[in-house]
C-alpha cells in the first residue's frame, strides 16, 4: 500500500480552495403623477470552497405601472435570469474518507495518479489534480429563464368602487445540463472510456387571472370590500437526455455526442419522462365587512380543478372564514395610555395540495431489454401502480392570534397559535414485492400539526445622546403526527410511519452505552458479541431467573421524534451617530440531529482501519469509559454494529448568523455636488461567526445546522425523510464587504 506511518496527510487542506462570493446590483426608479417605473440589473457569483464548483447568475428586472385617463390603468414586472452552474459532481467523501498516512506524493514530488489502500484502491483527488483537468472534466448547467406578468385594470364608469382586473403571466425556462469526464479521469483504470452525456430540459407557463373587485364605504364607518376570481393555468415541460462513450478528443466535450461509440437517447413509454402537461383550473369569491375599523369579518369560497388528479376527482371546493375585533377602539379602552393597538383574530380555512407529477394515477411501464436470439428485445414492465382514485390532500386550518402596539410604539408583537388536521395524505405506499412494483401513490393517512409562535420587537433606546438600541425576537414550537394510516393500521415500518409520531419520525435501536467486562447476558443479547461494541435497549420479556428471552433482533427497534421542542431567532441593532451594529442569531432546543459523518450509513465511522476515520474517543481495555466502539469489533456489513445509533445527537443550539458593522456617510455636500452621490454606505458582514452552544458543535466542530436530506448520501434510519449533516459542502464561514451608493 502506499500507507507509511511517518506521514500525516490532511486531505482537506489538500482539497479546500477559498471560496468568494461576488454580487453586484444596479437599480433606477422614477415615477410621475400618473405612473412610475423600476428597472435593475444584478450579477452574483459564488465560487466554492469545493475545486471546480461555482455558481454565476446575470438577472434584470423591470416593472411599470401607468395611468390612462380616469378609469384605466396597464403595467408589467418582468423578471429575467442566466445561470451558469459548474462543478456540481464533486462531492466530500472520497477525500474524507481517504486515509491521513497515504502519501499523495511521488518520489520526486509529483501528484501519484491513484492511491493503493488496505482493501482498494481509489483515485487521488485534490485541489491540484482538480484544477489541472481542465477540458478533461466537465459539469456544468445553463439556465435561461424568464417570468412576465402583464396586468390591465379598468374601473367601471359610474359604478362607484367597482373594478376589473386581468392579470397575465407568462414564464419561461430552459435548463441545459453536460457531463464529461475524460480517458481516466476519477478512475483507477488509466484506460477507462471517456463519457459524455446531455440533457435538456424546457418548462412553459401562462397563467391568466380575472378579478372583480367592489371596494366602498358607506357612512363613514361600514367599508365593504367583494372579489371574484376565474383563472386557469397551464404547464408543460418537455426532458430529453443522452449519453455516449469513447468521445474522440476532449475538446468535444459533451456537445458532439454523435462522435462516440454506445450513443443512447434515454426513452421509456412514460410519457413523463420525456413529456408532461399539467393543467389547474379555479375560481374564488370574498367578501369582507368592516365597521368602524373595529370589527372585521371575511367569507371565502374557492374551488380547483386539477388534472393530475384521478378522473372523478379532480376538483375540491374549500371554504375559508375570518373575524377580527380592534379591541383597542373600544370605548373603554380609552382610558388606557400605555396600549396603542390590541387586534384579536380567528380564522378558519381549508386549503388543499395537488403537487404530484402528471400521469401518476395512470401507472406507468418500464423498459427492459432481453437476449432475442442474435440480438435483443426491448420488453416493457409495469413500474408505477395505476390510482384511480387518487384525490386532493386537504387541509383543515385553525388561527388565533393577537396584535398588539405599546408604549407609544416601543413595543410591538405577535402571538399566533394555530392548528392543522390534514386527510387523505398524498404518499409513497410501499407495496410487498409479490404486487410486481414497489410502491404507489396513495392517499394514505391523516395528520395533525399545532403550534405556537410569539413575535416582539422593542426600542430601548431611541436617539440618547446618539445611541439607538432595537432588539427583537422570534420563538415558536411545533407538534405534528400521524393520526391514521391506510386500513387502520397502527404502523408502517417500510415507510417509517406511526401513529403517533411525526412522518419523518426516527425508527432504529437506541444505544445505552457499550458493553463491558462483567456486565450480564452478553452472550444472551448478543450472540458472537464482544466486550465493547454498542449496547441497544433490549425490548423484550424475561424468564424467571431474570435473564432475557431472546437475542436482540428487529422488534427492539424504537420509535422517536427528530423535532425540536422549541426554535427560535433574535436580532439587535444598536447605532451611535452614524456608525450601526446589527446581530442575527439562532437557537433551537431539543429534538435529534442526524450526522452521516458519524452514523454507520456514513462509512466514515467503519472503525476498520480502511479508510480514514472522523476522530472518536473509542473502547479500549484502558479506555472503558469511551462513547463510541471497539475497533474492529462486533460488525454489520461494513460498520460496526449498530453503527446507526452513532450518528444520532441532541440537535440543541445556540448560534450567530450575521455581523454586520456598518457606517452612514452624511453631511459630506461635496460629494453630492461634485458626484452626484445622495447616500454613501460602506459595510462589512461575517456570516456564521461562532456558535455558542451545541452538542454536535462540541464534538465535531462543525456548525450544527442541517444541510441536507438523508437520500444525500443513503438513507438514514431506513428513511431519506430527515434533515441530515451529510458529506456535501460544509457550511462556511463567510465575510462581506459592501458600499450601497443612490444618485
Amino acid at each position: 500500500t502506499d500507507e507509511s506511518d511517518d506521514v500525516n496527510t490532511d486531505w482537506q487542506d489538500l482539497f479546500y480552495r477559498t471560496g468568494i462570493v461576488t454580487q453586484h446590483g444596479l437599480n433606477v426608479s422614477g415615477g410621475t403623477e400618473g405612473g412610475n417605473y423600476n428597472f435593475g440589473a444584478g450579477y452574483y457569483q459564488d465560487q466554492s470552497l469545493i475545486p471546480t464548483n461555482q455558481f454565476t447568475r446575470y438577472n434584470i428586472n423591470g416593472a411599470f405601472d401607468q395611468k390612462v385617463g380616469k378609469y384605466f390603468r396597464f403595467g408589467l414586472t418582468t423578471n429575467t435570469s442566466y445561470n451558469l452552474r459548474q462543478g456540481s459532481q464533486v462531492g466530500m467523501y472520497g477525500i474524507l474518507s481517504l486515509s491521513p498516512i497515504l502519501n499523495p506524493y511521488n518520489a520526486d514530488g509529483s501528484l501519484k495518479r491513484i492511491l493503493n489502500m488496505p482493501n482498494d484502491v481509489q483515485y487521488n483527488w485534490t485541489r491540484e489534480v482538480l484544477e489541472s483537468l481542465g477540458d478533461s472534466y466537465v459539469n456544468e448547467g445553463k439556465a435561461f429563464a424568464t417570468y412576465n406578468n402583464l396586468f390591465a385594470e379598468l374601473a367601471v364608469p359610474k359604478v362607484e368602487g367597482l373594478t376589473y382586473r386581468i392579470n397575465i403571466g407568462l414564464n419561461y425556462r430552459q435548463d441545459n445540463g453536460g457531463n464529461f469526464t475524460g480517458i481516466g479521469v476519477n478512475n483507477t483504470d488509466p484506460n477507462s472510456a471517456s463519457t459524455a452525456s446531455q440533457s435538456y430540459r424546457n418548462t412553459i407557463n401562462w397563467v391568466v387571472e380575472n378579478l372583480l373587485t367592489y371596494d366602498r364605504t358607506f357612512g363613514g364607518k361600514h367599508h365593504i370590500t367583494a372579489n371574484a376570481m376565474y383563472s386557469a393555468e397551464q404547464t408543460t415541460m418537455t426532458y430529453l437526455n443522452a449519453g455516449a462513450r469513447n468521445i474522440p478528443g476532449d475538446f468535444l466535450q459533451y456537445y458532439n455526442l454523435g462522435q462516440g461509440d454506445n450513443w443512447s437517447l434515454s426513452s421509456s413509454t412514460n410519457p413523463g419522462d420525456l413529456y408532461s402537461l399539467r393543467g389547474l383550473v379555479s375560481w374564488m369569491g370574498r367578501a369582507m365587512y368592516q365597521y368602524d375599523n373595529k370589527y372585521m369579518v371575511s367569507v371565502s369560497m374557492r374551488g380547483d380543478g386539477a388534472s393530475v388528479l384521478a378522473k372523478g376527482h379532480k376538483w375540491l371546493t374549500y371554504p375559508a372564514v375570518s373575524a377580527g375585533w380592534n379591541i383597542r377602539r373600544e370605548s373603554f379602552m380609552d382610558s388606557v395610555e400605555w396600549l396603542d393597538i390590541l387586534k384579536l383574530r380567528v380564522g378558519y380555512g381549508k386549503t388543499a395540495n395537488q403537487a404530484i407529477n402528471p400521469y401518476t394515477t395512470l401507472g406507468t411501464l418500464g423498459t427492459r431489454p432481453y437476449n432475442f436470439g442474435s440480438t435483443y428485445g426491448m420488453g416493457y414492465y409495469i413500474n408505477t401502480s395505476p390510482n384511480p382514485g387518487l384525490t386532493w390532500e386537504a387541509t383543515d386550518s385553525w388561527n388565533f392570534g393577537l396584535d398588539f402596539t405599546l408604549f407609544g410604539g416601543r413595543l410591538t408583537g405577535t402571538a399566533e397559535y394555530y392548528m392543522q388536521y390534514t386527510n387523505d395524505l398524498l404518499q409513497n405506499l410501499g407495496l410487498p414485492a409479490t404486487s410486481g412494483v414497489s410502491s404507489v401513490l396513495a392517499n394514505v393517512g391523516k395528520t395533525t400539526n399545532k403550534g405556537f409562535e410569539l413575535t416582539l420587537n422593542g426600542k430601548i433606546l431611541e436617539n440618547v445622546n446618539g445611541w439607538s438600541w432595537d432588539l427583537g425576537f422570534n420563538l415558536y414550537t411545533n407538534s405534528n403526527k400521524i393520526t391514521w394510516l391506510a386500513s387502520g393500521a397502527k404502523r408502517d415500518e417500510g415507510n417509517g410511519w406511526f401513529v403517533g409520531y411525526p412522518v419523518n419520525a426516527i425508527y432504529d435501536h437506541e444505544k445505552i452505552g457499550l458493553w463491558q467486562a462483567g456486565d450480564p447476558y452478553l452472550d444472551i443479547l448478543e450472540p458472537g458479541g464482544n466486550v465493547g461494541m454498542i449496547k441497544v435497549k433490549y425490548l423484550g420479556e424475561y424468564n424467571a431467573d431474570g435473564s432475557p428471552v431472546r437475542a436482540i433482533g428487529n422488534d427492539d427497534r424504537v420509535v422517536r421524534s427528530a423535532d425540536p421542542t422549541l426554535q427560535g431567532g433574535f436580532n439587535t441593532r444598536v447605532a451611535w451617530k452614524n456608525f450601526d451594529l446589527t446581530m442575527v442569531g439562532a437557537f433551537k432546543a431539543g429534538g435529534t440531529l442526524v450526522s452521516t459523518l458519524y452514523s454507520g450509513s456514513g462509512y466514515l465511522n467503519m472503525l476498520t482501519g480502511r479508510r480514514g476515520q472522523v476522530k472518536v474517543d473509542y473502547w479500549t481495555e484502558e479506555n472503558t469509559g469511551a462513547k463510541y466502539p471497539k475497533p474492529g469489533g462486533a460488525q454489520s456489513g461494513d460498520n460496526p454494529k449498530y453503527g446507526g445509533t452513532l450518528g444520532y445527537f441532541d440537535a440543541s443550539y445556540l448560534k450567530i448568523r450575521a455581523i454586520t458593522l456598518g457606517y452612514n456617510f452624511e453631511g459630506m455636500n461635496w460629494v453630492r455636488r461634485n458626484l452626484g452621490v445622495q447616500q454613501l454606505r460602506l459595510y462589512a458582514t461575517v456570516q456564521n461567526p461562532f456558535v455558542l452552544f451545541s452538542p454536535y458543535h462540541n464534538e465535531s466542530g462543525m456548525d450544527p445546522e442541517t444541510n441536507s436530506y438523508g437520500n444525500q448520501n443513503v438513507a438514514v434510519a431506513g428513511s431519506s425523510k430527515q434533515l441530515i449533516i451529510g458529506t456535501n459542502a460544509p457550511a462556511t464561514r463567510n465575510y462581506m464587504f459592501g458600499l450601497n451608493l443612490t444618485f
